[in-house]
């Protein structure tokens, strides 16, 4: 059954706080799909994207390093370059991410890296790339549990001190870690994967964000896709795309994970809403301090995301969906093998 979208409103986008002090849209933007992991991409409708991004209301914009090896950073260079008053007024946030190394190649392998002399670099680097003089929010992307945790967010806090970035992220963090490296430093924010899909966080680590003041920034809030209900197999994916070797996109696993968005499409009808709209609205009322960052290539669907934030969903809904998609529902693996490193470290 095809459902109408809900339209979004003209009043300005509603805000939440990371941590104390770094205040963003309700709805941030994950700008990696710019770049790679989703087939081909265009630079010029990319860059008419991020316009209208901005224009909507978002001013969270999220990138990192080895997004595209270097590509995602400079194309929002180029972005922030032609929104310099924006920018310069503290309109627009970007966050960004360091620590991980991958070969010059095409290959999707990677390695932690925690030395602070590299998360130096790479800061340098970051920098350079996005034309700023300082970065809102620096993520670790992932922790190496060898590493010196206490050297490493002395880095981190000898970076703010320098003015080269305003606030401290962590990226798929345990609560354990969390705790350990907020009481060396101040952190902002935890960006984890967390959607109706991926539900692990809520365990342990969600509890730490709260009782800490973390803010949670939620990639992946659509389930790459999936919780729009427009994904019913991987044969029409672009070759590139990484979801035809992610496992809960396997044939078995894609099967049994479809019939738990019936669930999500019979609160979608009751709302006259769409599935996507409903998962994001899920996700919103899980906490005032999670800030989803949902990435798109298309302004309908751009559109879409946003006038999630009309959707008000009831005490029932949420119960229902709840129960439906409760944690461990979902067959497969988040990553491949490869893509697990660091993951809760």
């Amino acid at each position: 059954m095809h459902t109408t979208p809900v339209t979004p409103t003209a009043s300005p986008l509603p805000q939440r706080r990371l941590g104390q002090q770094l205040s963003v849209s309700a709805l941030g933007y994950g700008a990696m799909g710019m770049s790679e992991f989703y087939g081909p991409s265009d630079d010029a409708a990319s860059m008419a994207l991020l316009h209208e991004v901005v224009d909507r209301g978002v001013t969270l914009i999220d990138t990192a390093d080895v997004y595209g090896r270097g590509h995602n950073e400079r194309l929002i260079g180029e972005f922030l370059r032609s929104r310099h008053a924006e920018v310069a007024a503290g309109q627009l946030k970007v966050a960004t991410k360091c620590g991980i190394e991958r070969p010059a190649d095409a290959a999707y392998a990677r390695r932690i890296n925690n030395e602070p002399a590299y998360l130096r670099r790479c800061c340098e680097a970051s920098l350079q790339r996005l034309g700023l003089e300082r970065i809102d929010l620096f993520y670790l992307h992932r922790v190496d549990p060898a590493a010196d945790l206490e050297a490493t967010m002395d880095c981190l806090a000898r970076l703010v001190q320098q003015g080269k970035i305003a606030h401290v992220g962590l990226c798929e963090v345990s609560a354990r870690t969390l705790e350990r490296a907020h009481r060396l430093h101040p952190v902002a924010a935890l960006q984890s994967e967390y959607s109706l899909w991926s539900r692990e966080v809520e365990h342990d680590i969600l509890p730490a964000t709260r009782a800490l003041g973390i803010g949670l920034v939620a990639y992946s809030p659509l389930g790459r896709g999936f919780l729009t209900g427009r994904l019913n197999s991987t044969q029409g994916l672009a070759e590139g795309d990484f979801r035809r070797s992610n496992p809960r996109f396997e044939a078995d696993n894609l099967a049994h994970n479809l019939r738990l968005l019936d669930s999500v499409r019979a609160v979608a009808a009751r709302h006259g809403a769409t599935p996507g709209q409903v998962a994001l609205a899920w996700l919103l009322a899980q906490g005032g301090h999670i800030v989803p960052i949902p990435g798109t290539r298309r302004l309908a669907y751009l559109q879409e995301n946003l006038a999630a934030l009309s959707v008000q969903l009831h005490a029932d809904d949420l119960q229902q969906l709840d129960r439906d998609l409760a944690p461990g529902q979902v067959r497969g693996m988040r990553y491949t093998a490869e893509g697990m490193k660091g993951i809760h470290a």
